[in-house]
């Protein structure tokens, strides 16, 4: 069975938890996040095989009219996209750290499942727009070497449409850095 991801945005909190319902009610698929973010928006993220989360990004995007912000719809996405996403991951040991941050939450998701695919890298964390002014920020690890190349992916993914904010690799990150990511 392959697994996919949907997200929708909604700029309507209200229409994003109505949408939201309707998306699961349409397919068999499992909530990852359905929750407001910043600023004042909302998001709904899914996942189950590729026709059941088409359908219910399909629906999502059909309830939410003139409050529909950006959907995306993404196949075969990499395991670690969804752990990451709801803060489940916790790599045995950081060697180096990589950080993409952007202004879109679903580049975020596209950029992260595309960093992950590129190299021999771990998911730390997606971050949403939770308390980020409706950023986005991806941290991995990895050697030294994924890291760089997960990072130019994602600056590739994220530039294409003009939403990379900042990009950084820590080579050696401080053990007091690293209890701050978890």
């Amino acid at each position: 069975m392959n697994r996919a991801i949907g997200m929708v945005e909604f700029s309507s909190i209200a229409r994003g938890i109505y949408s939201a319902d309707q998306m699961v009610k349409r397919s068999d698929v499992e909530i990852v996040t359905a929750c407001s973010t910043c600023p004042g928006k909302y998001i709904a993220v899914v996942h189950g095989d590729v026709t059941a989360v088409r359908e219910s990004v399909e629906t999502g995007v059909e309830t939410a009219g003139e409050f529909i912000v950006e959907h995306i719809m993404i196949p075969n996405v990499h395991k670690d996209v969804f752990p990451a996403i709801v803060g489940a991951t916790s790599p045995e040991k950081i060697d180096a750290l990589g950080i993409l941050e952007s202004y879109s939450m679903s580049g975020m998701v596209i950029a992260a499942d595309l960093a992950l695919k590129s190299a021999e890298l771990e998911a730390i964390e997606i971050r949403l727009g939770t308390g980020l002014g409706g950023k986005a920020f991806f941290t991995f690890t990895g050697d030294v070497a994924a890291v760089k190349n997960g990072i130019e992916v994602g600056m590739d993914s994220l530039g294409e449409k003009g939403m990379l904010l900042n990009a950084e690799v820590i080579p050696q990150p401080s053990e007091r850095i690293i209890s701050s990511l978890y």
